[in-house]
């Protein structure tokens, strides 16, 4: 499995941020080819040392790490990643990374 983090870092409008997310963010994903799931945090991320500075977590998952890739060149890859602009006010740290099995 192939696996894209997306880390949140705190908007300036939280409520406005988790509105756009849940409603059209997510929507635009999902029609992603290749998509095998979509996984969002809830509630409050924290660390070992106390609150981390992020507000919210989304992971995609796909079967492959080609497949992660062709879904980010599509047009439809493409239309999700620009509309983390839109939305993300407090920056966005992006991970592709492939997957064990054990």
């Amino acid at each position: 499995m192939a696996r894209v983090v997306a880390l949140y870092n705190t908007p300036k409008d939280p409520a406005a941020f988790d509105a756009y997310y849940k409603t059209t963010h997510v929507a635009i994903a999902q029609k992603m080819p290749g998509l095998r799931s979509i996984e969002l945090s809830k509630g409050p991320i924290v660390t070992p040392a106390g609150p981390a500075s992020y507000h919210r977590v989304g992971t995609l998952r796909f079967d492959s790490m080609d497949d992660l890739q062709k879904a980010l060149a599509s047009p439809e890859g493409q239309a999700t990643a620009a509309d983390v602009m839109t939305f993300a006010t407090g920056g966005a740290t992006l991970l592709f990374f492939d997957t064990l099995d054990f």
